[in-house]
């Protein structure tokens, strides 16, 4: 059952901290299952929340996290509304107490970007740039696997998934504004250094 229906990060936050709780590991079915089936936004959100965090020099989190996040985008990019996971993603497990000090960890910057989000700009958050959104959350965290011998530069792209994905959550353009800024930010540092 979900513990708090999400309306901000906060709460999003809030639902992962009861599943930590629950036991000394927890899997990722026991965290989804905070959100229920009906919640796909909030849990691509959720997911590159958590790796911005440092959880993400875990071995192995960046390749879960890709592989849930792209797998959650295709399917909110085609419309479904029940999330489906397959199981042996699902039975993956974490230590709780990383996973609730994770929690703790980004609670301040979490009511910080809350209390200034809004409904605006909304026209990068609805329609064919909605989809366009989705697929850049797509494609960004292909490279994750292979980057995760980098400790903790798969957090920059999930920075920008997160940026990308609260707009679409919160229904703020500013966000998702935020978020391609990120993108043209990443590749131009990314060309400087190749040529």
């Amino acid at each position: 059952m979900t513990n708090i229906t999400p309306r901000d990060l906060s709460d999003l936050l809030e639902n992962v901290a009861a599943a930590a709780r629950s036991n000394d590991t927890v899997s990722v079915r026991e965290v989804l299952e905070q959100f229920g089936e009906r919640s796909i936004t909030p849990v691509v959100l959720v997911i590159a929340v958590i790796l911005i965090s440092p959880i993400s020099g875990v071995p192995g989190m960046p390749t879960l996290s890709a592989c849930l996040i792209i797998l959650l985008a295709v399917q909110a990019l085609g419309g479904r509304r029940r999330l489906w996971v397959p199981d042996i993603l699902l039975r993956q497990r974490m230590s709780g107490a990383r996973l609730e000090k994770m929690v703790g960890w980004l609670r301040k910057p979490s009511a910080f970007v809350d209390r200034h989000s809004t409904s605006r700009l909304t026209v990068l958050t609805r329609g064919p740039v909605r989809l366009m959104t989705l697929l850049a959350c797509i494609c960004i965290p292909l490279a994750w696997p292979i980057l995760e011998i980098l400790p903790f530069v798969t957090s920059i792209g999930a920075f920008t998934v997160a940026l990308l994905v609260f707009g679409l959550f919160m229904d703020d353009g500013l966000y998702v504004l935020a978020g391609y800024g990120m993108i043209a930010l990443t590749l131009g540092v990314g060309l400087f250094f190749l040529v």
